[in-house]
This record gives C-alpha cells, structure tokens and sequence, in this order.
C-alpha cells in the first residue's frame, strides 16, 4: 500500500511496499529515499521535497498507519471533493481554471459528506443541472503554502456522469473560464498542461 502526496509537480511516497510504480523512482539520483521513521526524518524529507533538485521522495515504513500520522502532524488539512464527469460519449468534463486545465472540485462544507460535496462542486462549476453520482475513484493528496501555514490538502473523487445535452456554465467567480467535453484523444493534450492529480484521477478512471 501507498500515498502518494504531490508538492507541486514531485510526488512523495509514503509506502510499505517497493511496488513495480515505485521502483523507478529508487534508482534516480533526484530521488530521496528513507527508511527511518522519527519527527527529525519527517522534517528532512518535507525539506527535502521543497529542493529544486529534488524530484520524489520514497518514504519507507511498514506501518503506513503510522506514516501517514507523522505526516500529517506537520500540516494543517483541508478537505475537498470533486468529480471525473463522462458523458454517454466517454467524453471527460475538463475545465480552465487560473492557467490550468482541471476536473471539477472544491473545499468541503461543514456537516457535508464527501459525495455530498463532490456533486455540489461539480453542479456549481459547470452549470450542469443533471449529474448522477458514481463510485468512489481515489483520493489525492498535495501540499501548498500559504499565509505561513503548511497545507495538505485531501480532495475525495467520484466518478460521475452527465447527459452532453446540457449547457454548460463555468462560474466564473471561481475563474473558471472554459469548459470542454474532451475525448480520450483529445485529453492528451490537456494533460500536458495540468496536475499531477488530475493525471492520477484520469489513470485511475482508465484514461
């Protein structure tokens, strides 16, 4: 078993196991790997990660449980939710958001569910009235700064569907500027300039 956790582009692996989608990353010399778990390891490889020189990190344990609770002492967590819309084409929801292309999500409301969230998100984004909910797809990971906190941000997603007929509205008080139904050719090109996430979100879903 794994986390991944993204600081920026460069994925973190928090793992018990050296899978066949780690192993690449062991033998690179931009790699940091370590094996030690104690709150002087943590702070080194969250260090670690943040060097330009750095691109992954390879955090060893055989208690992931207690991984991940050392992780996530050092951050303050913030939830989120979000969805992999597919029309009756198999044709991906993706939208441009702040120089980005991106999948339909946003921050969890007190007393909310993640499925719950996930489906307000995606209706209040896009326009869609009509989207139904699916199974549970993954969940992400990544962190960010900001106004001197350390944020670890955990974003639920779904997969979803919609009928193509609908209009689709990007809200643009959230600076969503364009919406596109994008075929598994097209999404090629979209992903060259999105987020690791985003990719993750779209492996998973078979993409």
């Amino acid at each position: 078993m794994h986390i991944i956790i993204y600081f920026n582009d460069k994925p973190l692996f928090l793992t018990d196991t050296i899978t066949d989608e780690i192993a690449p990353f062991a033998h690179h010399d931009d790699a940091v790997y370590m094996d030690e778990l104690s709150a002087p390891g943590v702070n080194s490889m969250i260090h670690e990660m943040k060097q330009e020189k750095v691109h992954a990190g390879i955090y060893f344990h055989d208690d992931i449980d207690q991984l991940k609770k050392a992780f996530w002492r050092k951050f303050m967590l913030i939830q989120a939710a979000g969805g992999l819309v597919q029309n009756e084409d198999k044709a991906v929801l993706m939208m441009f958001r702040r120089g980005k292309w991106d999948l339909p999500k946003g921050k969890m409301d007190p007393g909310e569910t993640p499925a719950q969230s996930a489906l307000r998100e995606v209706q209040e984004e896009t326009g869609l009235a009509e989207v139904t909910l699916g199974t549970p797809l993954t969940t992400t990971y990544h962190t960010y700064d900001d106004a001197g906190h350390h944020i670890l941000k955990e974003t639920f997603w779904f997969n979803m569907t919609a009928p193509k007929s609908q209009p689709l509205v990007p809200q643009l008080e959230e600076q969503i500027t364009e919406l596109v139904w994008a075929d598994a050719k097209a999404l090629k090109e979209y992903t060259k300039n999105t987020f690791p996430s985003v990719r993750e979100c779209l492996q998973k879903a078979g993409f």
